[in-house]
């Protein structure tokens, strides 16, 4: 992997955590912003070194779910299962389905294949194999619509 895709892989995943930090504390965005960008990205914690992070692509992604989350969750939702609600899904896997949708919506420049790929790698981080196949399949049908 090369050191851009390694970076452009430890932004989403910073993405995802800072988004559902945000849904569990409220946390603001200019808050969360900084203090991924002091204390998260590129740091050590807990003796888990974590990656140095692509920074305006993790502010993109940040910024951009958040000033988009009514549409991005009505696209989720409309590729849910009529048994299921975007409120059932727990906030790990919602944070991961939002910031796949904004990068499919939002990041043309990123290929399909890529995008879904990588959350579903993050998905791996969270969970086992079944829901980072669910997060294939619901990321395929929103890409099928989004970018059609």
């Amino acid at each position: 992997m090369t050191n851009k895709a390694q970076s452009r892989s430890a932004a989403r995943l910073a993405a995802v955590q800072a988004l559902y930090q945000k849904e569990m504390e409220g946390t603001a965005i200019p808050s969360l912003l900084h203090e991924f960008h002091q204390h998260r990205l590129g740091a050590t914690i807990e003796d888990v070194e974590y990656a140095e992070a692509e920074v305006d692509f993790f502010d993109d992604l940040v910024t951009g779910t958040d000033a988009r989350l009514d549409e991005i969750d009505g696209v989720v939702a409309s590729k849910l299962n009529a048994q299921w609600s975007l409120e059932r899904l727990d906030k790990p896997m919602k944070a991961i389905l939002r910031v796949g949708t904004y990068e499919l919506l939002a990041r043309a420049d990123v290929p399909t294949g890529s995008v879904i790929s990588e959350y579903v790698d993050v998905a791996k981080a969270f969970y086992d194999k079944r829901e980072a196949g669910f997060i294939n399949g619901l990321l395929d049908a929103v890409a099928k619509e989004v970018r059609a």
